[in-house]
């Protein structure tokens, strides 16, 4: 029997910035509101009518037939500015071919490889940190995500200082990318501090990336990384691989989708770890009888998977990709609705995932949700952190493979508590989805409290 859908508009848009200022002051808060007034609701951002979709059926038909629903809208606009026609970004004339040549480069073997450098580097932070040290959570975090991600894209030519010009490029770039969603063209090209700084880090980011690209080019070798793999990728018979400009984009867009995200990622998923002690002492379990000790690596995936769970479940609570927008390139009908081409939809994964309809105790941190056996009934389109269909997330076994082995190692070594100062509400306008401020007290675990809890595992 067909599902019957409840269209409406939501109430208390303002003349001019309709809402602009709830989806600013308190985005997450007012998208969570929205399901209340239907399954697909009618928004305002400025002056330009937007539509949520709010039901499970409804988001994926949306995500799923991407030659409809294409990528663009005012965020992909600005976001351009920044990673350029990428795979992440590009409209779907382009999509498919891009695809198929990065693909390999996702490919389970080279996978592995990456997953050395996870590993390397997960080693370092934790080495790195002192009994009753705090940390600010979030951008220590990024610092790792970004680290590990150009090392697994470049692995020679690229030096700890470009790492960090590159951070500071993206931070000022990102951290503006949604108030310009909002203030019109003509006032980006205003000569204003804000805006020198803008164009000053998108010169830095691009020029760092393109003497980068020059110096592999100038070589024949395959590094083992994903730049070798972008370089070195032909059409299918041998034919035209991608231009110096299309690596260029690829390059950017994988910088940004494997860093914030799985940063935002593992912070809210520590911050879930201090406030639940039970999931703590089943990951605990879980990486001492695994681990032992020691850093995990690769083989070791398939035996975490408490810690896999966690990491969905905080997916499920906290996506990190908490906003974007397609377009209609057709006229096309949605929850009986008829939308002409060119109208905007807002995705937002939180509007479903946090549904009683849809999930059981919906605000609630239950990582055993996820067990194989209590998954089977979810309805299509139930968890949508990684979008679906041909433009499901190319890097999502990357994203997760990271974050498993990442929190894994923390977990083996160290306990987390939240201490004063802490700030857990979701930052404002912020590109990816993450606190404002978790500072987390480092409590470090003993080497005879790892063994014992090992050998109640084994008993």
């Amino acid at each position: 029997m067909a599902t019957h859908f409840v269209t409406s508009a939501a109430p208390g848009a303002l003349p001019l910035v309709g809402h602009a200022l709830p989806l600013m002051r308190r985005p997450v808060e007012f998208l969570d509101s929205l399901p209340a007034y239907g399954d697909l609701v009618e928004i305002r951002i400025g002056p330009t009518r937007a539509y949520v979709p709010c039901h499970p059926e409804l988001l994926r038909q949306v995500l799923m037939e991407d030659r409809v629903f294409d990528k663009g809208g005012a965020l992909f606009d600005r976001l351009r500015d920044i990673v350029g026609n990428g795979l992440g970004s590009c409209p779907h004339r382009d999509h498919r071919r891009q695809r198929r040549l990065l693909q390999p480069a996702f490919h389970r073997a080279r996978l592995q490889q990456y997953a050395e450098v996870m590993e390397q580097e997960s080693t370092a932070l934790t080495e790195s940190w002192h009994a009753g040290q705090v940390v600010d959570a979030f951008p220590v975090l990024y610092g790792f995500t970004l680290r590990t991600a150009v090392r697994t894209l470049f692995t020679a030519h690229v030096d700890d200082d470009a790492v960090d010009g590159i951070q500071r490029s993206f931070d000022t770039a990102l951290g503006g990318l949604f108030q310009r969603m909002f203030l019109p063209r003509a006032w980006q090209r205003l000569p204003l501090p804000a805006n020198r700084r803008y164009e000053q880090a998108l010169e830095h980011l691009h020029g760092t990336v393109d003497r980068i690209i020059a110096d592999y080019r100038r070589g024949d070798q395959d590094h083992g990384d994903l730049l070798s793999k972008l370089v070195s990728a032909r059409d299918e018979g041998g034919g035209a691989g991608l231009t110096d400009e299309e690596v260029h984009d690829q390059v950017i867009t994988m910088l940004f989708g494997g860093s914030e995200t799985v940063a935002a990622n593992l912070t809210w998923t520590l911050y879930l770890l201090s406030k639940h002690p039970e999931a703590a002492r089943q990951v605990q379990e879980e990486t001492d009888a695994v681990l032992g000790g020691r850093p995990a690596g690769w083989s070791d995936l398939p035996e975490l998977p408490f810690t896999n769970r966690m990491i969905t479940e905080s997916l499920r609570l906290y996506p990190p990709a908490w906003l974007y927008t397609r377009i209609t390139a057709s006229r096309v009908e949605l929850a009986g609705r008829l939308l002409e081409p060119g109208t905007t939809l807002v995705i937002s994964p939180p509007v479903v995932h946090r549904q009683a309809a849809v999930h059981a105790d919906p605000t609630g941190f239950t990582p055993d949700r996820w067990l194989p056996d209590r998954t089977a009934d979810l309805p299509r389109g139930s968890f949508a952190t990684f979008g679906a269909g041909a433009r499901k997330c190319i890097g999502d076994a990357y994203a997760l493979a990271e974050a498993t082995l990442a929190l894994a190692t923390i977990a083996n070594r160290w306990q987390v508590e939240c201490a004063p100062g802490t700030d857990v509400r979701p930052a404002p306008l912020a590109t990816v989805m993450h606190p404002r401020r978790l500072l987390l007290r480092l409590v470090p675990r003993t080497t005879k409290a790892v063994r014992r809890t090992a050998q109640r595992s084994l008993s």
